[in-house]
C-alpha cells in the first residue's frame, strides 16, 4: 500500500509521514464484490479492515447492527486480542478495503511501538465514542 494513501484513512490520520511509511508495507488494499462476506460471526478474528470505497452491513444473527461506509473500520478487536468475531460484515456494494493482519500489527508494535500505540489509542477512542451514554 502507498504511504500517502495510509494518511487518507481516518484511523491513521494522526500518524506522521514517517509513521505512514512504516505502516504502508504492512497493509494491503483489496477490492471485493457486492455480496461478499468479509468476516463471519463466531470465526476467529485475525485482521482489521478500513473502508476506502463502498458500503458494508454489520449483522449479529438476523439483526442489522450498522451500515458502514468510507472512513469507517471494523475488526479492530482482531488486532487488540485473540477473540472471535461478534458480527458478520457483508459488502452491500463493491468495496475497496485496507486490511491489516494481527500479525502485521504485532510486528509493528515490536519494531515501532509508537506507531502501534497511536493506532491503539485511536481504536480505543472510537470504541468509547460508540458506547451508549446515560
Amino acid at each position: 500500500m502507498d504511504e500517502h494513501r495510509v494518511k487518507t484513512i481516518p484511523l491513521f490520520a494522526g500518524l506522521s509521514r514517517k509513521e505512514c511509511r512504516v505502516l504502508a508495507p504492512r497493509a494491503d488494499e483489496i477490492d471485493l464484490d457486492e455480496g461478499k462476506t468479509l468476516v463471519r460471526e463466531g470465526e476467529w478474528a485475525y485482521e482489521f479492515f478500513a473502508i476506502e470505497e463502498g458500503t458494508v452491513e454489520v449483522r449479529r444473527g438476523d439483526q442489522l447492527l450498522a451500515e458502514l461506509g468510507v472512513g469507517d473500520f471494523f475488526g479492530e478487536m482482531g488486532l487488540m486480542a485473540d477473540t472471535r468475531r461478534n458480527a458478520t460484515v457483508t459488502a452491500t456494494s463493491p468495496v475497496k478495503v485496507v486490511v491489516m493482519t494481527a500479525q502485521a500489527f504485532r510486528q509493528t508494535a515490536r519494531e515501532h511501538p509508537e506507531v502501534a500505540q497511536k493506532i491503539t489509542v485511536a481504536i480505543e477512542e472510537r470504541c468509547r465514542a460508540l458506547e451508549p451514554t446515560g
